[in-house]
């Protein structure tokens, strides 16, 4: 693999499109020398562009799976992190898995594995608090929210809030990275939305509101205030869309921008360049 030639490899930064490059890379024995997306890609480096082809991601994906069961769900957690030149590093943790076999996974010092778990873990930390820290207003008989995490959390938050409010219509809009969560009768989508503006809460919900932060404040002892400790609990990070640190009347703008689930929905248009995103399969999905 050392003489392998360097090369950049663009895809369409799903899971499905990162696992057809590693297929790539070994039928045509070229290393990857940096991934990038689907936008403008230059580099002094030969480009190689891959089409996603879900043969290919499945059987790259049965191969880790036969490999460990543990790696493979490993891979597709970390794919959805934060971490910096993250494909280099799931590569860089696959040649190493089909090279020396999963006993390195018992090493959690090591170097090819370590950066992955530690990403991992700071997306499941996030995941963890963003279950409690997430807060719905109403709008018109749909509930919505929005939030700004580091990782790509909201595959992950699909089954939790899908289950907890089954009854309900609902959306939970990721600022950080464009993508919204629609939940109405039974059935949930993601979709990429540029931006989204949703129409003012209306007298109830300002009331709703006002009662909660009334609360928020009330049942303090002041006596007993840490901000460290509070700081510990609840970075200061989430408080930007909690409505117990919020105005009353947050939100307020002219109209939405995007089109929500449910009749009763805030009336709006597909915000520029928005289309539905496909369904990926649940074998290859990190969803």
């Amino acid at each position: 693999m050392m003489n392998w030639p360097e090369v950049v490899f663009q895809y369409d930064e799903t899971f499905d499109g990162f696992l057809c490059c590693v297929y790539e890379s070994y039928v045509h024995k070229e290393f990857p020398i940096a991934f990038c997306g689907d936008e403008d890609c230059w580099s002094l480096y030969s480009v190689r562009y891959v089409p996603t082809n879900i043969a290919h991601a499945r059987r790259v994906y049965r191969s880790i799976v036969r490999l460990s069961q543990n790696a493979a769900d490993l891979l597709r957690r970390a794919f959805l992190t934060c971490l910096e030149d993250k494909e280099i590093h799931l590569y860089a943790f696959i040649r190493k898995l089909y090279d020396d076999g999963p006993t390195f996974l018992r090493n959690r010092a090591d170097e090819t594995y370590y950066p992955i778990a530690k990403a991992v873990r700071h997306l499941n930390g996030e995941l963890e608090k963003l279950r409690g820290f997430i807060r719905f207003s109403d709008y018109d008989g749909v509930l919505g929210s929005e939030i700004e995490p580091k990782n790509r959390v909201l595959p992950l938050l699909r089954r939790h809030f899908c289950d907890r409010y089954a009854n309900e219509s609902f959306f939970i809009y990721d600022r950080t990275h464009r993508e919204l969560l629609v939940y109405s009768g039974g059935s949930s989508r993601l979709l990429p939305v540029d931006n989204l503006t949703l129409n003012p809460p209306d007298e109830q919900e300002v009331q709703y509101r006002t009662l909660w932060k009334r609360f928020f404040d009330t049942v303090a002892i002041a006596q007993r205030e840490n901000p460290r400790c509070q700081n510990s609990f609840l970075p200061k990070r989430y408080r930007g869309t909690m409505t117990e640190f919020l105005p009353a009347d947050y939100g307020v703008t002219p109209k939405a921008d995007a089109a929500l689930p449910g009749s009763a929905a805030p009336a709006g248009t597909p915000a520029p360049g928005t289309h539905p995103a496909p369904v990926p399969p649940a074998a290859v999905s990190g969803a």
